[in-house]
């Protein structure tokens, strides 16, 4: 069966927050990279933002609490907003295509779903209640 996971954005202060939560929470992340974790010559990271957050999970219950810092190249989030990035995480490939695909539909993808340089298997598209503001 699926199950769901929040998925936060954050500008910077990933880590932080995230060490809060763990106080707060308990356990331990499951795993961190950084930025320059990714860096190469396709993915070239500014030397003021290696250190920021590229992924963060702290499993809470049988969910996980996951995060990034976003890179200042895609502008400023709003932490106070509305809108969510919703996780589903799947029993199998399968399982997450059919649910990737169907949620996707019609909509506009990010990142096509596929391995992932983290271990996981991802995609990410922005649905109709994002894109017109809902």
């Amino acid at each position: 069966m699926a199950s769901i996971n929040p998925h936060i954005n954050f500008n910077g202060n990933a880590e932080e927050a995230f060490n809060f939560y763990k106080s707060v929470f308990g356990g331990e992340f499951v795993r961190i990279m950084r930025f320059k974790d990714l860096a190469s010559e396709e993915f070239p990271v500014a030397e003021h933002e290696s250190n920021k957050i590229m992924h963060i999970a702290l499993p809470i219950g049988k969910s996980v609490l996951m995060a990034n810092d976003v890179p200042e190249v895609l502008g400023r989030t709003n932490e106070n907003e509305n809108r969510s990035k919703i996780v589903v995480s799947a029993e199998s490939k399968d399982e997450a295509d059919k649910i990737f695909n169907g949620l996707s539909a019609g909509e506009q993808i990010e990142m096509p779903i596929s391995a992932s340089p983290w271990g996981s298997y991802f995609g990410m598209f922005r649905d109709q209640m994002e894109l017109n503001g809902w």
